[in-house]
């Protein structure tokens, strides 16, 4: 089972501490999370499918955009953190 965690900003929206989810891939973990909690459903991810543009997933503490967004796969034994990132200046 991977290890969810949500920044304070989202985790209004979504489980409050850690969750527990099972997936096999960041897109299976999201849509596991909206099934759940459905007032995540577009906070997370856009109409298309993609991750916000100010959305911030890590697996074990790497940035998935870095890697294969949302298709990055999971083992099932990850730490995720969810964060919400503010813009502005």
């Amino acid at each position: 089972m991977l290890k969810v965690r949500l920044d304070s900003w989202l985790s209004e929206f979504g489980p409050r501490g850690q969750e527990r989810v099972e997936a096999r891939s960041i897109e299976q973990l999201i849509e596991a999370l909206e099934r759940k909690y459905p007032r995540l459903r577009f906070k997370l991810r856009d109409e298309t499918g993609n991750l916000r543009r100010f959305v911030r997933v890590f697996v074990d503490g790497e940035d998935v955009s870095g890697r294969a967004g949302v298709a990055t796969p999971l083992t099932g034994s990850e730490t995720i953190d969810i964060l919400h990132s503010i813009a502005g200046g």
